[in-house]
């Protein structure tokens, strides 16, 4: 069951704490544990900008994706 989890959210995962660690050269680990151990302490609000910020990185890649397309033609 914890497997099952596990592998859930690293397929599914946005790509957020990835992002975050190389722009500041961190490790994914590190930023992982701050999001879980300030989620508990701030009553989810870090969750909260996770998702903020998985959205927001969603759209960019989906700009850019589109920018590309259209200058290939």
């Amino acid at each position: 069951m914890i497997n099952k989890i596990l592998i859930f959210f690293e397929r599914y995962s946005f790509g957020v704490c990835t992002y975050l660690g190389d722009k500041f050269e961190i490790s994914q680990s590190k930023i992982r544990l701050f999001f879980i151990y300030t989620s508990f302490l701030a009553v989810g609000f870090p969750l909260a900008f996770y998702f903020f910020a998985a959205i927001v990185l969603d759209i960019r890649t989906f700009i850019k994706r589109k920018k590309v397309q259209y200058w290939d033609i």
